[in-house]
């Protein structure tokens, strides 16, 4: 099992809500390959990198969000997005982040 399932599962384990983010798809020059994950906890921590450091602060604002709603989400950054450049996805590519709660 990989550190960000371990350590997400130990968050479960404490009673904490926890979300995962999953690259389900890339383009160009991504930062992370498909399947890197990284895990949050309902306080704002986490473990992982779905794109190197780029956006992990908008996924983990999502993230929290998520915690909230119960409901999934697929998050798209490129450099043809406004918000990429506002997160600093400037890399050349596209990412497509999958988002869901878990427990």
């Amino acid at each position: 099992m990989s550190d960000v399932l371990q350590q997400a599962s130990g968050w479960l384990d404490e009673g904490r809500n926890v979300a995962l983010a999953t690259v389900i798809e890339t383009w160009g020059s991504a930062p992370q390959p498909v399947g890197s994950q990284l895990a949050i906890d309902g306080e704002g921590n986490f473990i992982g990198s779905v794109s190197g450091g780029c956006v992990e602060g908008a996924v983990v604002t999502e993230a929290l969000d998520i915690m909230v709603s119960g409901q999934p989400k697929v998050l798209a950054f490129g450099v043809a997005d406004e918000t990429a450049w506002e997160v600093g996805l400037a890399c050349g590519g596209k990412i497509r982040i999958y988002v869901e709660m878990l427990g």
